[in-house]
């Protein structure tokens, strides 16, 4: 059977790997298996979720409501945008997806960074794009914009703060950026962890509102998949001018939320005071990932999200390490298929915490 030859160059995005899958594997039992691959809030979501979540589940036979009204007006509240600026998707990966098929073709460009979240080269290929890659591994914004003069690119995406490092661009530098971009490029504005990059540094903050309202090029993605605790929900949102979010519903299926989703979503927006609490937490956790690498002489990237990437020297290897962890329970995320020797390992509880440190701990010293 013949497919569409678009699909050979095509690798399989890697997931974390499943609880589920290691204790078969490994016979582990599965209350002693820590994962820290998927940068998953480790406290989960917040209680009034779970609450409200209950509330409805008589509803689930119902088809859920297409307008997403509730979510919507949440979101547009938070903004302080127009319902007519907003399109939800099932995560923020399918609104990059309607982003590439609505603009790009297989005689375009995306630029990219050198090293960022897989789906943007993934979507690329599926409309035959060429992508086009900075030399750093940081977003350097004077690189990104040599090349997006050579190469003049239909859409550029900038994750910010960036999967997996976890480095961050000042918001001012960003808008600078966004001015010297014709209208006619797409400026794709990944704000995944945003909430997270606040936490720790207002100048990385990047308002939708004030992005939209300046540029006519821009789309801003977030998701309720990290801070907010709901990643088997699946639900992203994007931010955009009216124009643009009513070429991305063309391609938008319908139904594409569930109602227990767009419930979840729509509480966990206006709890925020479980979401600070989990910030504060997760910073409080990354000092101690910071001089855990510090007494063990391994190199850790600044990270302004949840998650915290160790880049190894020549003395071990990222994917062997990886390995031996599994086989110990502690489920991380080898970056060798980034072409990088380092790991990124979601920040957890305190307990969770620990065990890594001494995990690898005995790898290193063994």
């Amino acid at each position: 059977m013949k497919f569409n030859t678009k699909l050979e160059n095509i690798k399989t995005y890697e997931t974390g790997k499943p609880i589920e899958l290691v204790v078969r594997e490994f016979g582990i039992n599965p209350k002693d298996i820590i994962k820290l691959a998927s940068n998953e809030n480790p406290f989960g979501c917040s209680q009034k979720v779970k609450d409200a979540v209950v509330d409805i589940v008589s509803k689930m036979s119902l088809y859920p409501d297409d307008s997403m009204t509730k979510l919507k007006d949440a979101l547009s509240k938070r903004f302080g945008v127009k319902d007519e600026n907003i399109i939800i998707g099932s995560g923020s990966d399918q609104i990059i997806e309607f982003a590439i098929h609505a603009k790009a073709s297989s005689s375009s460009k995306i630029l990219i960074n050198s090293v960022t979240f897989a789906m943007y080269e993934i979507y690329a290929k599926h409309v035959g794009a060429r992508i086009i890659r900075t030399a750093s591994q940081h977003h350097d914004l004077d690189e990104f914009y040599k090349l997006y003069q050579e190469q003049k690119p239909e859409i550029i995406f900038l994750c910010t703060p960036n999967n997996p490092t976890g480095d961050a661009i000042d918001a001012g530098e960003l808008f600078d950026f966004i001015a010297k971009i014709d209208t006619e490029t797409l400026v794709i504005i990944d704000g995944a962890y945003m909430e997270y990059a606040i936490g720790k540094d207002v100048a990385k903050k990047v308002d939708p509102k004030e992005l939209i309202e300046k540029f006519d090029n821009v789309l801003y993605l977030g998701t309720f998949s990290k801070v907010y605790g709901l990643g088997g929900m699946r639900v992203g949102y994007g931010i955009s001018n009216s124009k643009i979010i009513k070429e991305l519903y063309k391609l938008r299926p319908p139904f594409n939320i569930t109602t227990l989703s767009l419930e979840a979503a729509s509480v966990a927006l206006n709890d925020e005071e479980f979401v600070n609490k989990c910030i504060i937490s997760n910073f409080e956790e990354m000092k101690r990932y910071e001089e855990f690498a510090k007494e063990k002489k391994i190199d850790i990237i600044e990270s302004h999200t949840n998650f915290v990437t160790l880049c190894l020297n020549s003395t071990y290897n990222s994917s062997q390490i990886a390995q031996e962890l599994l086989e110990k329970g502690m489920i991380i995320r080898d970056l060798s298929s980034y072409g990088m020797n380092a790991i990124r390992v979601t920040i957890g509880k305190k307990e969770q915490n620990n065990r890594f440190f001494e995990l690898l701990s005995e790898i290193i010293q063994s």
